[in-house]
């Protein structure tokens, strides 16, 4: 399995560092560090995160990372990034 970010996971990366930047740059960078290395986990677990049926029958997931958001994709041996947010968003 590989990991693969979409063009939108990457700027909700940026979105979110943009926003904490200005609050705390350390928190900023930390937090940001730890939503990118979360995916790591799935390498050896893909499916740990809980499906989306309304996506069927796309194998689209998601798993939290402390108050984030990550949904991802299964699609043959890659695991697609596909968006994040805080859970706090109104989405």
């Amino acid at each position: 399995m590989k990991i693969t970010w979409t063009n939108k996971a990457l700027s909700d990366v940026e979105r979110l560092y943009e926003f904490l930047v200005p609050k705390n740059k350390t928190i900023a960078i930390q937090t940001m560090q730890t939503l990118i290395a979360a995916p790591k986990r799935l390498l050896n677990n893909p499916r740990i995160g809980k499906k989306l049926e309304e996506f069927a029958p796309r194998e689209v997931r998601r798993i939290l990372v402390g108050n984030y958001e990550m949904r991802y994709e299964i699609r043959k041996t890659t695991i697609y990034i596909l968006r994040l947010w805080h859970t706090k968003e109104n989405r």
